[in-house]
């Protein structure tokens, strides 16, 4: 009888992300307007200075840089960000293609997800053209995360749990990057702008299903696979959020910005390591009301360095006290 209770709320939540997908959604080609003078890409624009809100921007090597440099490095940040982000996108869209086509008939994630994918697809396009419209030649991930995403979609049917895991561990980070650089006060290039209010508006959604689909299932899981999802859940999230996060230092390199300002940002400065444990409170709050905080996977968040206090709500803001 509880089961069935929490599959009928699950199913209701379920049509109201669907709703929301149909009645506020966004084109890539007719929601940003890229061929305006003030969305133009400038070399000699501050407002492409990184904010505070990123672990680069914030730190001293950064801010000492001519402002030449700091827009240069700004837009290749911007750039490499969005690439990654495409390709993490990409990686969904086929995962969660192969999870819907075993569905059965009337499961309301079947409509859900595919609303996802269409969101996602437009997604990807306006990451690409961020990146075309920089002129970064970047591509992205490290090269070991772009030889394994040709089978990490496999995942989506085979292991379901762990796929949706390693989606919040892609989401999330962008999700509260994005938000506290709009969150900042500081300038924000109008073109990085546009799409990250787009991005973080349905990336809202994404993030809530991801949340729930867990929520139904792992509480009933037995005592061995929700013992291993537990383990796996926090390596998961730093493997991928340093995927995410972390800059290939080759590139960086060809940016001027040396290899040891990349080890200090990530994750060794003081503005590093909070936001590396900032990253992850929504995901720290789920693991717990589910039932993966255990004696075994506790030590392993905080030997990753991504314990800390769990949010009490999702998207709860950090309060940063001097």
């Amino acid at each position: 009888m509880t089961a069935n209770l929490t599959r009928k709320l699950y199913d209701e939540r379920l049509r109201t992300l669907s709703e929301g997908s149909v009645n506020v959604n966004f084109n890539a080609f007719i929601d940003i307007k890229w061929d305006d003078p003030e969305f133009a890409v400038d070399l000699d624009d501050p407002r492409w200075v990184l904010t505070s809100a990123d672990a680069l921007g914030a730190h001293p090597w950064y801010q000492e840089q001519s402002l030449e440099t700091r827009i240069r490095i700004g837009i290749w940040r911007w750039a490499v960000i969005a690439k990654v982000g495409m390709q993490f996108e990409n990686i969904l869209m086929r995962g969660a293609l192969d999870y819907v086509y075993q569905l059965g008939n009337q499961n309301q994630e079947f409509r859900y997800l595919t609303h996802e994918i269409t969101e996602e697809t437009h997604h990807t396009q306006m990451f690409q053209e961020l990146v075309n419209r920089t002129g970064v030649d970047t591509a992205g991930g490290k090269r070991w995360f772009r030889r394994v995403s040709r089978f990490l979609p496999l995942f989506g049917s085979l292991y379901p749990e762990a796929f949706f895991t390693g989606i919040l561990a892609g989401e999330e980070p962008i999700d509260h990057l994005q938000k506290s650089a709009l969150r900042s006060g500081e300038p924000v290039h109008p073109l990085p702008q546009r799409i990250m209010q787009i991005h973080i508006a349905e990336e809202a959604r994404h993030i809530s299903f991801a949340h729930e689909f867990l929520r139904l299932r792992v509480p009933g899981f037995g005592k061995a696979r929700r013992g291993a999802l537990s383990v796996l859940f926090p390596l998961i999230m730093r493997i991928l959020c340093d995927v995410i996060m972390i800059p290939d230092r080759r590139s960086a390199a060809q940016v001027g910005i040396p290899d040891w300002v990349v080890k200090d940002v990530f994750w060794k400065s003081e503005a590093g390591r909070a936001m590396l444990h900032e990253l992850f409170s929504d995901v720290r709050m789920l693991a717990q009301d589910i039932g993966l905080m255990n004696k075994v996977s506790r030590p392993l968040w905080k030997a990753l360095r991504i314990d800390g206090r769990p949010a009490r709500f999702r998207g709860e803001p950090v309060l940063h006290t001097d």
